[in-house]
């Protein structure tokens, strides 16, 4: 199976400051696995873990606020992934006090709350969405990497070892090393399929690291003898060949929205992958160039049902982001800048000085794998109906993966057969 895989690294945190152990000093204890025909303990992981209705809103809205920001204005393949930025802003944030914690607390929907708040519904996100069965893996891991003979405060570290579930590594930031050992970790926790080369500060004191890695299996495949090639129409009006899979469905949900064609492709462990398919003439980033159009999307999937007919693109590429600009028009100011209060984690000058993110992605007719990465630096059914909905993706598209109603991935493909 050619594999969907998702690298995002986020946020780099410096200081004003100036031998590598490669094993995790402190280790969590990861929730307990469900096999895959273990309906009556899936059902029980859901019950336990329900999230707080206005966490669910806050990380549905950051996602698609950020992604407004995000994936507009380019021309070129383009991902992202929320979820996993969602997660390590919010180490960050549980670490940082007064306006730093205000900024990131409010950009991530949570004004009002304290750390108790949103580490136990971060805790409760990860054991919702953790998946490791046979057929599938939605697997997050997250980590904390400490500069040498440095104290850090207790509270934060075990409060990120208990309710994120993130190992604790003392490493010397001086270190050549130490980039090495970061980039095996990731690469041991996307199942080898990323081995960033991570650029380090001698300055730095910290970095928090979170991969999101994904697979699973279409609940229905697309017959390989069905891929044939076709065109697909760039947006600069040129043409290219690709192959295309193919499949119908004779009743099947679908979206006809403002400007757009929208449906989804169920996965077997609950999870689905949007198409969303601009109308001709209408550039996928209008579709999401604001909140309000992007929530749209996803709060109006599969209003219809009919007859759909998919024809959609084998696609494989990559891309990085600097997302400083984007989290600072959202709100987060004060972290960026020297005087930042991140006295929850050391007693440290400590700021951050970059936030990006990487990401790639691939597809074919069996199913999906992914993985994210996110580095934090310091320094139904129904009755079938006449409609026909046709979402041959032969022009530029939308696409996201999402479980549990929250979206893992989320980008736009301009052109299938480019890799970046």
């Amino acid at each position: 199976m050619k594999k969907i895989f998702f690298y995002a690294i986020s946020i780099a945190m410096l200081v004003n400051l100036s031998a590598c152990n490669d094993k995790a000093i402190k280790t969590p204890t990861y929730p307990k696995n469900t096999s895959f025909n273990d309906e009556n303990g899936k059902i029980k992981n859901r019950e336990k873990n329900q999230l707080d209705e206005k966490f669910k809103q806050s990380l549905n809205q950051f996602s698609f606020m950020s992604t407004s920001k995000i994936l507009g204005g380019s021309n070129k393949n383009i991902s992202y992934s929320p979820t996993s930025l969602y997660i390590a802003l919010s180490m960050a944030g549980i670490g940082s006090k007064n306006t730093t914690q205000n900024e990131i607390f409010s950009a991530l929907g949570m004004e009002g709350k304290d750390v108790d708040y949103v580490s136990n519904q971060n805790s409760k996100l990860f054991k919702l969405l953790y998946c490791d069965n046979e057929i599938g893996k939605l697997k997050i891991a997250n980590s904390i990497w400490l500069q040498k003979n440095m104290l850090f405060n207790k509270s934060f570290e075990d409060n990120v070892i208990n309710k994120f579930y993130a190992y604790l590594f003392n490493v010397n930031f001086d270190s050549k090393n130490t980039s090495k050992l970061m980039s095996n970790w990731i690469s041991k926790n996307t199942n080898g399929n990323l081995s960033p080369d991570i650029n380090i500060d001698k300055k730095q004191i910290m970095a928090i690291l979170n991969t999101i890695y994904y697979k699973d299996e279409w609940i229905h495949r697309f017959d390989k003898n069905k891929t044939k090639a076709d065109t697909f129409h760039l947006s600069n009006g040129s043409k290219i060949q690709c192959d295309f899979m193919n499949t119908t469905y004779s009743s099947h949900g679908f979206t006809k929205g403002p400007g757009y064609m929208a449906s989804s492709l169920d996965l077997k462990n609950g999870g689905s992958m949007v198409f969303i398919l601009p109308d001709e003439g209408v550039s996928a980033e209008s579709l999401i160039s604001t909140p309000e159009k992007v929530a749209a999307i996803f709060k109006n999937q599969d209003s219809t049902f009919g007859k759909v007919i998919f024809q959609v693109p084998k696609f494989s590429y990559g891309n990085s982001l600097n997302l400083n600009d984007a989290l600072e028009s959202i709100g987060i100011k004060a972290a960026f800048k020297s005087n930042a209060d991140f006295s929850g984690i050391t007693n440290k000058k400590t700021f951050i000085s970059k936030i990006s993110q990487q990401t790639h992605i691939a597809i074919d007719e069996e199913g999906v794998e992914a993985a994210a990465f996110t580095q934090i630096n310091y320094m139904g059914s129904a009755r079938p109906k006449s409609e026909v909905a046709k979402m041959i993706l032969n022009r530029p598209f939308i696409f996201a993966i999402k479980s549990n109603d929250t979206i893992l991935f989320i980008g736009i493909v301009h052109n299938p057969t480019e890799k970046q």
